[in-house]
């Protein structure tokens, strides 16, 4: 449990930073962010202003990366109170926000998301395993039977026929989100590293140099076949409309609430369902978060009580309002352990992904 001479300790920064009077200065929590926990968040929001004394929290999407850049940037009402984020917080954040006094920070893991390649209902299925996904989005490739980061190849894939002649001929377009998202973070990690590594020299490689490995595991090709759409996820979803070659990553939670425009594809031959996500056989899933600055506890109202709300059972419960809205829910007794964390405050001490 945080102490009570944290809150004086927090007003006093907030005093000393020039933004004296917090609870004049501003009036409601505000959460900056990751683009695929913010609906979850905003909705919990909604049902927060609406069955409270409190407002509904402002809430800005701007990606995993840069909320926590945001959030870790000082203790001060000009500072937001909770960032969203579709990865865990790195060590390096960690770091960042307490080289700014920012040193109490509560985790809260919110549930489960697959992360989707898909396209256009009317448009071709298409299988795809995470080594077709390596070798069409990576800058650099394998050449042939070649073993070696030397011997690598600028990638000279076009089409997804080239890539796997069971694929269909058509050029590789994926529109996916930029290095500050979490979903990106995740999919380089789990896709193509995941493709990345069916090659026996460079999983090795892992071992013998880290450093080249993830380059040549995580970096993506910037010659047009990948297009950065933005934080926008339902930008993605118009696009993937108006060009039905084109593939579109984001959520799970997007293709669930966009299933009547657009369709996912199998990835290791099982397709993104809900089901399939929550009992692990989706290949492509990650754990969601929201982070809490527990200095602002105290000093911007209604914490407390939005953290209340959204580890409740009828939020992200297996019936909450949020599993309707495609969260995937964590287990009983994971969901008691972060409800337990965000009662108490508990501040994060793990700061490993």
């Amino acid at each position: 449990m945080i102490k009570k001479s944290l809150t004086a300790a927090a007003v006093a920064t907030l005093v000393m930073t020039g933004s004296v009077g917090a609870q004049s200065a501003r009036d409601r929590i505000h959460i900056v962010g990751s683009s695929t926990v913010y609906p979850f968040a905003t909705v919990v929001a909604e049902n927060f202003g609406r069955s409270t004394s409190f407002k509904t929290p402002v809430i800005e999407s701007t990606g995993s990366g840069g909320g926590l850049k945001l959030f870790c940037a000082g203790v001060g009402v000009e500072h937001p109170d909770v960032t969203n984020s579709s990865r865990r917080i790195k060590a390096s954040e960690v770091e960042l926000c307490a080289s700014h006094g920012v040193n109490e920070i509560v985790e809260v893991k919110i549930g489960y998301d697959g992360i989707v390649m898909a396209n256009d209902k009317k448009a071709p299925g298409y299988q795809l395993t995470r080594k077709d996904i390596f070798l069409a989005l990576a800058k650099a490739v394998p050449n042939g039977a070649a073993t070696g980061v030397d011997s690598m190849i600028a990638n000279p894939y076009k089409t997804w026929k080239d890539v796997n002649p069971d694929l269909p001929d058509v050029k590789i377009e994926v529109l996916g989100p930029p290095p500050t998202s979490g979903t990106r973070d995740a999919f380089v990690e789990l896709a193509m590293e995941g493709g990345c590594k069916s090659f026996e020299w460079i999983k090795a490689l892992k071992k013998a140099d880290k450093s080249a490995y993830k380059s040549v595991c995580h970096t993506v090709r910037e010659d047009g076949a990948y297009i950065e759409a933005g934080e926008n996820d339902n930008l993605i979803v118009q696009k993937l409309q108006a060009n039905p070659n084109a593939l579109g990553i984001f959520g799970f939670s997007f293709l669930d609430q966009n299933a009547d425009k657009i369709k996912g594809n199998a990835i290791d031959g099982v397709i993104p369902t809900f089901d399939d996500i929550a009992d692990g056989r989706y290949p492509v899933s990650r754990p969601l978060y929201f982070y809490v600055k527990a200095a602002h506890v105290g000093v911007i109202p209604g914490i407390p009580e939005y953290l209340a709300e959204f580890t409740s059972d009828k939020a992200w419960g297996p019936d909450g309002y949020l599993s309707d809205r495609g969260l995937i829910p964590m287990p009983e007794t994971e969901r008691g352990q972060f409800a337990k964390a965000a009662k108490s405050l508990q501040p994060l001490k793990l700061a490993a992904n």
